[in-house]
């Protein structure tokens, strides 16, 4: 049996043609990082644009690639949460279009839930239950996962998510976009103990949220102090530049792997998944490898790949196939944050 998974949350239009067995036959993600460089961060206005131009070619893409019809295709499968609805909206038209047209199932795919299913996809290995840190350009949460479709929200973000933090941490200190990628870049020629960042709720072990915007505020004063708003005139040594990049980066890591090892503590659970696109972050791996060595946990991540947003991650969908949870044709989106599901 095949499906057609398809993403299209933010940025990156993705389309997947995947076996029930968890087969990969095809991948196709259009990426719109060089659309929004230039502003610093993700339009939303420009990204739905950039994903109505983008999604059909993408679809059609998936199918060539895989060496299959639509008319094989068993289910049509889309990412309807959470994200800009704007951008949402684009996949879940283009999805229900499909369906309707093949007279398939349509089967809704939670963004977040997808992150985590695709440590499972990648490793080839049960992992739930489990502790699932999601950690992305929108959203830093734990989740207590059940099983692939039960999801329980354990602490997020009040502020800013990581990766937002990253990229306006880049912004200030003159780095391009996207700012995860550049801030490793510069952070391997820096001294990560040259600054004492911030480290919110770090310590507080009955609170498993986190909060980013103190730390950014933090990097801002040590740039340009209390009152200057400009940073177009900064003038700062590259050696500077790298220290802050590197004491940043390790605050961020810190609070991550602290607040996670927190979450397995309260639950009692042995196995951490994480999943996102700060995921990639090396210095963030080789400190929950270090972790899970040092405590006894399994740690469990996505090749870098993967961490971004794809549709292959979109296997999780034969998991609500299985289960008979299809959608009818009036499936909305939602951009808000999965609590309990």
């Amino acid at each position: 049996m095949l499906l057609i998974a398809i993403e299209s949350s933010c940025d990156e239009t993705a389309a997947a043609v995947i076996r029930d067995d968890g087969e990969i036959l095809s991948e196709i993600v259009a990426s719109q990082a060089r659309l929004h460089e230039e502003y610093g961060g993700v339009v939303p206005e420009l990204a739905s644009r950039a994903h109505m131009e983008r999604i059909l070619p993408v679809i059609d893409a998936a199918i060539k690639r895989a060496g299959v019809a639509l008319s094989d295709l068993d289910a049509v499968a889309v990412v309807n949460a959470p994200g800009l609805v704007g951008s949402l909206l684009v996949g879940v038209s283009a999805a229900k279009g499909l369906a309707l047209a093949l007279g398939k199932p349509l089967v809704a795919v939670n963004h977040l839930q997808a992150h985590i299913y695709a440590c499972r996809v990648a490793n080839n290995c049960e992992i739930f239950p489990c502790v699932g840190l999601i950690v992305s350009g929108g959203h830093t949460s734990l989740y207590l996962c059940e099983n692939p479709l039960q999801f329980v929200l354990l602490g997020a973000t009040i502020d800013d998510a990581a990766g937002e933090a990253f990229d306006k941490v880049a912004a200030m200190l003159g780095l391009p976009y996207p700012g995860g990628p550049q801030i490793q870049r510069a952070a391997e020629s820096g001294n990560p103990k040259a600054f004492r960042f911030p480290r919110s709720y770090k310590n507080d072990e009955s609170n498993l949220n986190f909060s980013f915007s103190g730390l950014k505020t933090a990097v801002r004063y040590e740039l340009v102090g209390t009152g200057k708003q400009s940073f177009a005139d900064l003038d700062i040594s590259e050696e500077k530049r790298c220290d802050i990049a590197a004491s940043f980066q390790e605050a961020v890591v810190d609070v991550l792997a602290t607040k996670a090892h927190q979450a397995l503590k309260k639950t009692g659970l042995r196995t951490l998944c994480v999943g996102g696109g700060v995921a990639a972050n090396a210095a963030l791996r080789m400190r929950l490898e270090s972790d899970a060595t040092r405590f006894g946990f399994k740690f469990y991540t996505a090749p870098l790949r993967l961490c971004t947003d794809n549709a292959v991650m979109g296997a999780i969908a034969w998991e609500r196939y299985r289960a008979g949870l299809f959608e009818s044709l009036d499936l909305d989106v939602h951009a808000g944050l999965l609590r309990a599901q």
